[in-house]
């Protein structure tokens, strides 16, 4: 067992090169002891486990050398873009990696993701030619990695272990335990979380003609403000600027997340839940969002006797859309099947237009009193600079990928417009929410650090089309608190 000695001091090694680092002692960065402690344990568990599958003891410390490098470079490379360390719960992705790898290899350079593709290969390579049939390392594998398992999951049970990660900070807990360490605790913590939540208070139709019989609700992927983003009031979007002046309410949405993390708002918004009543759940909501469903908007509706639909031309398996939203009270998805695919020069995905007319196409045909929840993905990142003449000006690789994400970014604006005409030509009274999901992440334009609120704007429509200004005054919103926002303009609390 002396291989796993120097597969500990290495592990040690290349945790401190996991960011947030330590802060630095004596020369250097040191986590903490505990930190330092749980890592050993699952440098060891990983040794056994793959011990007992190959049999070959170096292999097995290059395997899992390998494996902990992996997790510490898909960190850094989110984090500089994203603004977080690696999440427990973003391994709950790794399935839509393969499906969708354009959403989240973007972070990584051609480099980089030439040299993870070739170092899988040499790994699988090594793994056939050096496995080795006898028994007795395999059991000795199992063994090991069972006594590891065993050890981590008392020692976490001590008082000093167990006060650790009581919080859900994923950057000071890298910063003080390391990120291994951290991906484990807050799983830990995920999994004890046996909350079941009082179902929300009954709520009644709202008398009189201009309480909303529609309402459209627009996620629209990356919408920022450009103002905002790059601090030139040129770029101030036409739409944007008139929906604010005839709103009933309007100002900044409050996401947690950049650059990604549409799941974090989508869930708000929906479920009218704020980060803080959730814990570790915060991370992706969408993973228990199951035990929630009496909160969902349509649910609320439901009783007054509201039809509740979602709209997103993208596959619904992504986020578990497909089991969620039917179990909270959208009675239909209209998915990627109901949309053409993009025609030549729009893109890679379904236009803003093309889901603007398939939402007015069902606002016509309602009846009842109608929920439309629309995402977009137009203007879904990576942007590339590359593309068409008009999309690649002069200058640097940023000032291209904002040109990029300006032409898109337009779109979104344009719908706002078309939908905000089209609604008030049906001449009932109605609800448009538009936001933005998240800000975008543009390397050397737009990056994590700073800022990362979106717009919103609630427009409100009586029965002739016209529009129900509110007060003007900018007003922010935490998402959470715009599902409220939608509830107290359409049901009012039921009476005693």
């Amino acid at each position: 067992m002396l291989p796993i000695l120097p597969l500990i001091a290495a592990a040690l090694v290349l945790d401190g090169l996991a960011r947030p680092q330590a802060a630095r002692r004596f020369g250097a960065g040191w986590r903490s002891v505990e930190g330092s402690v749980l890592l050993a344990l699952v440098s060891v568990a990983l040794y056994g486990g793959f011990l007992a599958l190959c049999g070959n003891a170096a292999l097995s410390v290059l395997l899992a050398f390998a494996l902990l490098a992996l997790l510490t470079l898909a960190s850094n490379a989110k984090r500089a873009m994203l603004g977080e360390p690696l999440l427990f719960s973003d391994l709950a992705l790794v399935g839509a990696i393969f499906r969708h790898p354009q959403f989240y290899l973007s972070a990584l350079t051609r480099l980089q993701i030439a040299a993870m593709i070739i170092v899988a290969v040499l790994l699988a390579a090594l793994v056939a030619w050096l496995l080795v049939p006898e028994p007795l390392p395999h059991l000795l594998g199992a063994g090991l990695a069972l006594a590891s398992l065993a050890a981590l999951t008392a020692i976490m049970r001590l008082p000093r272990f167990g006060a650790l990660a009581l919080v859900p900070d994923a950057e000071a807990d890298v910063m003080r335990l390391g990120l291994v360490p951290t991906l484990l605790l807050h799983w830990r913590r995920w999994r004890a979380v046996v909350e079941a939540p009082a179902r929300p208070p009954v709520r009644r139709a709202i008398g009189g003609g201009d309480a909303p019989q529609l309402i459209v609700a627009i996620q629209c992927e990356s919408f920022a403000d450009p103002v905002d983003l790059f601090g030139d009031p040129a770029l101030a979007l036409p739409a944007l600027a008139g929906a604010r002046n005839d709103a009933w309410q309007w100002g900044r949405l409050q996401v947690s997340g950049f650059g990604a993390y549409t799941m974090r708002t989508e869930y708000a918004v929906i479920f009218g839940r704020e980060e803080s009543e959730l814990g570790f759940r915060r991370f992706d909501p969408f993973l228990t969002a199951l035990r929630d469903t009496a909160y969902a908007l349509p649910r609320r509706l439901e009783p007054a006797g509201w039809n509740s639909m979602f709209i997103h031309p993208h596959d619904m398996r992504f986020y578990g859309r497909d089991r969620i939203l039917p179990a909270s009270g959208f009675a239909r998805l209209v998915g990627e099947d109901s949309f053409d695919p993009p025609a030549k020069g729009e893109g890679r995905y379904v236009t803003d237009a093309a889901i603007a007319r398939k939402i007015m196409e069902l606002a016509r045909e309602a009846a009842d009193p109608t929920l439309l929840y629309a995402v977009t993905i137009e203007n879904h990142g990576p942007w590339s600079a590359d593309e068409s003449a008009e999309d690649a000006p002069s200058g640097t690789q940023a000032s291209r990928l904002v040109a990029k994400y300006l032409r898109l970014v337009a779109k979104g604006d344009a719908m706002l417009a078309d939908l905000r005409g089209e609604i008030a030509a049906l001449r009932r009274p109605a609800m448009l929410v538009f936001f933005g999901d998240h800000r975008p992440s543009i390397p050397g334009a737009s990056e994590p650090g700073g800022e990362r609120h979106t717009p919103y704007v609630v427009l409100r429509f009586d029965g002739q089309g016209r529009p129900i200004r509110g007060d003007g005054q900018r007003r922010d919103l935490t998402p959470a608190a715009l599902h409220h926002l939608v509830l107290d303009c359409t049901l009012s609390p039921a009476a005693d």
